[in-house]
């Protein structure tokens, strides 16, 4: 719609507003899942199996620092749902929960609307081309943003030390 709003019609305030309140919507209706079915998923878990551990540590990262990762994962594909899903089933605060999610879906509706329009306005008489060109770039950042975090999680990871040097530090 962005690419087409190049063109006057339809206005560009009004597909941002519409995407915004659709991903808003879609939004809170993966949380409203999630919080529906977290209780049941509670009580499944057995206490120090590794799963009761996961949920831990996603409702205590959620607790930290719940807003910034709703926002990343609007952006990250899969990411959207499965971070609304887990936040309603840990119990994340359903106004906080508005808050942050405001935020998210306004900035990526800019952004895709924006990015449409832009595409849209360099191939004037061919909207078709500036969508292509603004599925492109979509994807090419998604792709980045993917890659880097790979890329940053393989340094994280710790070695795994050969037989040589096991043999050397005396602990094979």
């Amino acid at each position: 719609a962005g690419v087409f709003a190049a063109t006057g019609d339809p206005n560009l305030v009004a597909v941002v507003a519409v995407a915004a309140g659709g991903a808003l919507a879609g939004d809170h209706l993966s949380y409203a899942i999630g919080r529906g079915s977290g209780g049941a998923l509670v009580r499944r878990l057995r206490p120090g199996s590794r799963r009761e551990a996961m949920y831990e540590w996603a409702r205590r990262t959620l607790d930290a620092r719940g807003g910034a990762v709703l926002v990343v994962a609007r952006y990250l594909p899969g990411g959207r749902t499965a971070t609304t899903l887990t936040m309603g089933a840990v119990g994340y605060p359903p106004r906080r929960f508005l808050g942050y999610d405001l935020v998210a879906a306004t900035s990526w509706a800019l952004y895709a609307a924006i990015l449409g329009y832009v595409g849209g306005a360099a191939f004037g008489d061919e909207p078709g081309m500036g969508l292509v060109l603004g599925l492109g770039v979509a994807f090419a950042l998604a792709a980045l943003l993917e890659t880097a975090r790979h890329v940053r999680k393989r340094r994280r990871a710790t070695p795994v030390a050969d037989d040589r040097e096991l043999e050397a530090a005396g602990r094979y």
